[in-house]
């Protein structure tokens, strides 16, 4: 089934003004950094959000009265949600203009935001949680599309430092800032901190954002976007659920075996399609195929560390909640570091395959120095040189592999690129942090365990991409 679309010249409505560029009477220089500054502040709050909401959830229960399983649904109603509309949102961008789903995205994750700041009951909570996690599944890839097809030459690498930045700045300040909102004015005031950069995000985007071509007059594959969506929906949530109830649970393999019949049926459509969702001709390209590769693999690595980090603070060094968080402090200044001083030398000096070959290396290292120093060493010599290592590796790795699978995509298919990335990236995280987790608390070895299984899959996306970084 698809629905077809009217060339943008067939209508020169509000929908045409919205595609137009940027006042001429704004100086170039002075619109690219405020436009520079909106996609960052919009990547910040995208991930802000992710973590924002964990500290305060305590509080949350307590005021709603809320169930065990309502209490995770407000966290996974948003991870599902994002996780799952990133790929469908990266080609609704191509399609219909990035600037125009850029900005009803962040309006959507405006509304969604307010509507949980609101909730009077466990279903308006989690109905809001939907909403923000579509609201930025539609921001996140039409805001890195614009930056990339924005940012010229020199620029991409410094543009993409300060994305790289933003990101590992967002999730950290959500964790530290949840808990003072929280504590301070109550849990509403989590979800309201970030309403004043939306909505000024929607303001300055129409003026200072400009759009980028597009072709409307293709065919929207509608089929295509529903089968993957439930593909990808499916595999985050069984991924989810083997947390809990382990990997080989009923549930999780359901899941798991929903998502690879689904998946099938994607690509048996897509290869009927006359405008398929998602060309599968791109993956010919080895560049892009194996980014993709990296990006799932990569993102078990990454995102997974810091859910086990957290979890070996309070149950393997009995540190409290508070100094658990105090404790992972210096891995968001590190990565923040290197994302704007480092990386953009990195990225001129050997580009982008070789340096994210290089951060994962680096966050092996990070993940064998937490698995094997002595415990009885305290913090400065057990923990603090693995925490730095690990925040260097992921700002070396991260940015760099979404750089890899959008330079390989047409410029026609950057919004799809960048959705792709996301969505693998995502993926990533959500089979890692299930698989870690469970070698943790069920293998014998423990927390050593699960970071030397991270240390390995971490080498193992090193190699993989050594394949590339030769080319």
């Amino acid at each position: 089934m698809t629905i077809a679309t009217q060339p943008e010249t067939a209508r020169p409505t509000s929908a045409t003004v919205a595609a137009a560029p940027a006042p001429a009477s704004v100086g170039e220089s002075r619109r690219r950094t405020i436009a520079l500054g909106l996609l960052i502040s919009a990547q910040f709050v995208v991930m802000l959000d992710t973590s924002i909401v964990n500290v305060a959830l305590p509080s949350i229960q307590a005021d709603l009265d809320l169930s065990s399983s309502g209490l995770s649904w407000i966290i996974n109603a948003y991870v599902l949600t994002f996780g799952g509309l990133l790929l469908l949102f990266g080609r609704v961008a191509d399609l219909f203009g990035r600037r125009r789903v850029f900005i009803a995205g962040s309006t959507l994750f405006t509304f969604g935001t307010l509507l949980a700041a609101t909730a009077t009951n466990e279903w308006m909570l989690v109905g809001g949680r939907v909403i923000q996690g579509a609201g930025a599944a539609a921001l996140s890839p039409a805001a890195m599309s614009l930056l990339m097809l924005n940012s010229p030459g020199e620029q991409r690498a410094r543009a993409m430092s300060l994305w790289g930045a933003a990101s590992a700045v967002g999730g950290a300040t959500g964790v530290l800032a949840g808990g003072l909102l929280a504590g301070a004015f109550g849990w509403s005031s989590v979800f309201l901190a970030t309403v004043p950069v939306s909505v000024g995000t929607v303001i300055l985007a129409r003026r200072f954002l400009e759009d980028t071509p597009h072709d409307a007059r293709r065919r929207f594959d509608a089929l295509g976007a529903v089968t993957v969506t439930a593909a990808v929906i499916a595999l985050v949530h069984g991924a989810l659920g083997a947390a809990d109830t382990g990997l080989t649970s009923p549930s999780v393999l359901i899941a798991v075996s929903a998502s690879a019949a689904l998946l099938g049926a994607f690509i048996a459509i897509e290869r009927r399609t006359a405008d398929p969702l998602v060309p599968l001709g791109l993956f010919r390209s080895r560049a892009l195929s194996t980014g993709v590769g990296l990006a799932v693999m990569g993102g078990a690595a990454r995102a997974s560390t810091f859910v086990l980090i957290a979890l070996y603070l309070q149950q393997a060094l009995t540190m409290s909640p508070e100094c658990a968080g105090l404790a992972m402090v210096p891995t968001s200044v590190a990565g923040f570091v290197v994302n704007l001083a480092l990386l953009p030398r990195v990225l001129r000096a050997i580009g982008p395959r070789r340096s994210l070959v290089s951060g994962l290396v680096i966050l092996a290292a990070g993940h064998l120095w937490l698995a094997y120093a002595p415990t009885d060493r305290g913090y400065l010599v057990a923990v603090l040189p693995g925490l730095l290592l690990v925040a260097t590796g992921v700002a070396l790795s991260f940015t760099p592999t979404t750089m890899v699978i959008a330079s390989a995509a047409p410029s026609s298919h950057t919004g799809l690129a960048s959705g792709l990335a996301s969505s693998a990236t995502q993926v990533g995280a959500a089979l890692g942090t299930a698989a870690f987790t469970a070698i943790a608390f069920t293998a014998g070895g423990g927390f050593p365990a699960a970071f030397t299984a991270a240390a390995v899959v971490a080498l193992a996306t090193g190699l993989l991409g050594c394949s590339i970084a030769r080319r």
